[in-house]
């Protein structure tokens, strides 16, 4: 005889419903048994209350707290269009930011247990320092001459080579567009763009991989600013444009002078003023060179947006025009990041991680992750 749960909380069963995204109407009109548990007419199996749990993405003990817990992330999450930042995200993000602080937290302790020396760039300025300053120390940091973008034959050569100079440095950088490997689970680049978890052990970088490449390069440097400034924040830049604080602003003038250093634009503004074929001298996608030419006074922001619409919409097609597909290792690199998936592989070889844990730690599991280690990792 199956074991029925009497106590059931309703408040606990509607913060769960609303939290996953869904309204309680609709929910109940799906789910009608749902609703009688709330109503005290039926008592929910153990089985079927772990279902609800699984559909609405709650851990099964939550169903029995007195009241719903406090869920706030660890970081400012900055917003275009708001005056102020928040921390209250949707689900899906909020899930994103605990599988990476899941993994910086475990990589952290790895290190001290190995005795590797702080990040001595993590938090090396702040808001009162001058961006150009900043911009300097960063490509000296990552060993980047002015020109070297344009030693890649394109925009997206370039992104791969300043993602690998980045990890290099020390930084664990992860590009995903899905809750894991959910891919039911999509995170919409209109909330989140990215987020940085600042450390200085191991800062972690998250790129929503769901963006058009081309506003993801500037993303990444903007992020890379918040390591130099140690300010953890999440963002989304709408537009390609930055929230009205402070340090936000600064991060984003230390992105447009490290992809498009301001000298250089002029030059080459005065007999070149055509987009496109600006992005191909600099090795940055065309709405970087707009977003710059907007920064500069060289265009107002009307026409920036008109450009930086059509490109979106052009890429938004496309991209639906695409399909699903892609190659699942060369996809799980970026997911997990390289450096990090390696620290992973050497913690087990060592015996100093269980493969459980690894399991857990890259969302990969027994032949799938042994194949990923052993064929693609290195």
């Amino acid at each position: 005889m199956s074991v029925r749960v009497e106590n059931i909380n309703k408040e606990i069963i509607e913060w769960a419903i609303i939290r996953n995204g869904n309204s309680l109407e609709e929910f109940y009109a799906q789910n009608p048994a749902v609703e009688s548990w709330t109503k005290g007419e039926k008592f929910p199996t153990v089985k079927q209350l772990e279902s609800f749990t699984h559909k609405v993405h709650v851990p099964f003990g939550y169903m029995f707290l007195p009241s719903p817990p406090e869920e706030n992330i660890p970081l400012p999450f900055f917003r275009t269009a708001l005056k102020t930042n928040t921390n209250k995200v949707s689900l899906n993000v909020y899930h994103t930011i605990q599988i990476i602080q899941d993994r910086q937290d475990w990589l952290i302790e790895y290190l001290e247990e190995l005795d590797s020396p702080d990040l001595d760039f993590v938090g090396k300025y702040d808001i009162n320092d001058d961006f150009r300053k900043i911009v300097s120390d960063i490509r000296n940091v990552l060993q980047l001459g002015l020109d070297w973008a344009g030693k890649h034959n394109n925009w997206e050569e370039a992104l791969a080579h300043l993602t690998n100079k980045i990890e290099e440095a020390g930084i664990i950088v992860t590009f995903n567009g899905i809750v894991g490997t959910n891919t039911r689970r999509v995170i919409d680049v209109n909330e989140c763009r990215g987020f940085v978890l600042v450390n200085k052990k191991a800062p972690f970088l998250f790129i929503n991989s769901t963006d058009a490449k081309a506003a993801q390069m500037f993303t990444l440097i903007h992020e890379l600013a918040h390591v130099w400034l140690g300010k953890s924040a999440g963002f989304d830049n709408q537009n390609l444009l930055p929230a009205n604080d402070p340090v936000e602003i600064l991060c984003d003038k230390v992105a447009a002078e490290f992809l498009v250093p301001e000298v250089y634009f002029l030059q080459k503004w005065e007999t070149i003023q055509d987009i496109k074929s600006l992005s191909r001298i600099f090795k940055v996608s065309p709405i970087v060179i707009g977003r710059r030419a907007l920064d500069l006074k060289l265009i107002n922001l009307k026409q920036f947006l008109a450009f930086y619409n059509n490109y979106m919409a052009d890429f938004k097609q496309k991209k639906e025009s695409q399909g699903p597909g892609g190659d699942f290792y060369a996809t799980a690199k970026k997911r997990v990041s390289v450096r990090f998936a390696a620290f992973v592989d050497s913690a087990v070889k060592d015996n100093k991680l269980l493969y459980r844990d690894a399991y857990k730690l890259t969302n990969m599991k027994g032949d799938t992750y042994n194949t990923f280690v052993t064929q693609y990792l290195y």
